[in-house]
């Protein structure tokens, strides 16, 4: 145990020593998280605020046809004005989020009491269309009813005869749940950092090393080689740790001075106590994974190249819960990535989590990391280890 130790202390004094280095992985993530939390959350706020709030200038084609309509929707502060001459392409050309179009028949059907058509031009895919589109809609859904229920009364019918269903609803989604709902890229900013954290000291303590020739002196020394191995993670493991911690502490800072409803997350110490632990194996996991892959290639370069794929790993839950959402079960905390996904969030959402998942999270986590630990050691076994390519 004493040389794992003095292995891992002497790496973490060799890392502190490149200062550019030490600080890129420490203070990169406190930095870009809190920008994204705050810069985001500033930003969809005023965009929210200005979209229900001002005036919504709305291209309408026929307004002649309908002057009550008009009317009405001036009242809810939307503002008619000259439709473009072609609206598909102006909506697709993002001209206008949305455009109404009044049917030529209008003033015909309304006076006869029949349902009077209008049509909304608009593009779905364009997500930023959607609150005035959503406004637009429920402002002539509302007009709608109050004409019916005004053509009842007229005619001595009770406006209830044309309601016969009665919908009520509950939402049983608790406020810490709905705002889970805004930190959706959270689990996969944090299951990235805590997985490629020491990715830097890793790769260089092993294939660095074997450059610089300086692992074969390392080697030849009377410590075993599990145990030189062992302090190489540990100190990988230390440091990623130590950078998740400030990691951590940016978020509980950025929560507090973010805008809205982001401001209400749940940032105290036992929360941020239990992140930590959650990202915990992750770390291990990745240490360990970029170990084996260190002692396996023939220079820093080849090491280096795998970066790119090992990055594509944690946002594989993200994109799949996207695609094809699924209920928690138990199995889901023993599969990598996806099992530190459903447990940030979780969290996020200010949810109990059973003792049963904590354990198999934690058994698969760290059973995992022994796997991967077990087969770098074989690979540091190996005599061509120390010779450098």
């Amino acid at each position: 145990m004493k040389s794992i130790w003095t292995v891992a202390k002497k790496e973490l004094l060799d890392l502190f020593r490149d200062r550019k280095t030490m600080a890129l992985g420490l203070f990169m993530g406190p930095i870009v998280i809190p920008a994204l939390i705050l810069g985001m959350g500033a930003l969809a706020e005023k965009k929210m605020r200005t979209q229900l709030e001002s005036t919504l200038e709305l291209p309408v084609i026929g307004a002649e046809h309908a002057p009550n309509l008009v009317a009405f929707l001036k009242g809810r502060n939307i503002e008619a004005q000259a439709a473009p001459a072609d609206p598909d392409r102006a909506v697709r050309e993002q001209d206008f989020d949305v455009v109404l179009k009044i049917d030529p028949d209008f003033g015909e059907q309304w006076r006869g009491s029949r349902p009077a058509r209008v049509e909304l031009i608009y593009d779905s895919s364009r997500q930023d269309s959607q609150i005035p589109v959503d406004r637009l809609r429920g402002v002539l859904v509302e007009y709608s009813r109050t004409v019916g229920v005004l053509r009842g009364i007229n005619r001595g019918v009770s406006p209830e005869a044309g309601f016969a269903v009665q919908v009520g609803q509950r939402d049983v989604a608790t406020p810490e749940a709905r705002r889970g709902m805004l930190l959706a890229f959270l689990p996969y900013l944090l299951i990235l950092l805590s997985f490629l954290g020491g990715a830097a000291l890793v790769i260089d303590v092993t294939a660095g090393e074997r450059e610089r020739q300086s692992l074969e002196p390392l080697l030849a020394t009377p410590a075993a080689r599990a145990s030189i191995m062992s302090g190489k993670i540990l100190a990988a493991c230390l440091f990623g740790m130590l950078s998740l911690l400030l990691i951590v502490l940016s978020l509980k800072l950025s929560f507090q001075l973010a805008p809205g409803p982001m401001q209400l997350v749940d940032v105290s110490a036992p929360v941020m106590a239990k992140l930590l632990l959650v990202l915990l194996p992750m770390v291990l996991i990745g240490t360990t994974l970029l170990t084996l892959i260190a002692a396996s290639v023939k220079s820093v370069k080849e090491a280096q190249s795998y970066m790119s794929v090992l990055m594509f790993l944690p946002i594989i839950p993200t994109i799949v819960l996207m695609v094809n959402p699924v209920k928690n079960q138990l199995w889901q905390f023993a599969v990598p990535f996806l099992a530190q996904n459903q447990m940030i969030l979780k969290l996020v959402r200010s949810e109990a989590i059973p003792v049963q998942e904590w354990a198999v999270y934690m058994g698969a986590g760290f059973g995992l990391g022994l796997v991967l630990w077990l087969l770098a050691a074989r690979l540091y076994h190996r005599e061509k280890l120390a010779i450098s390519a």
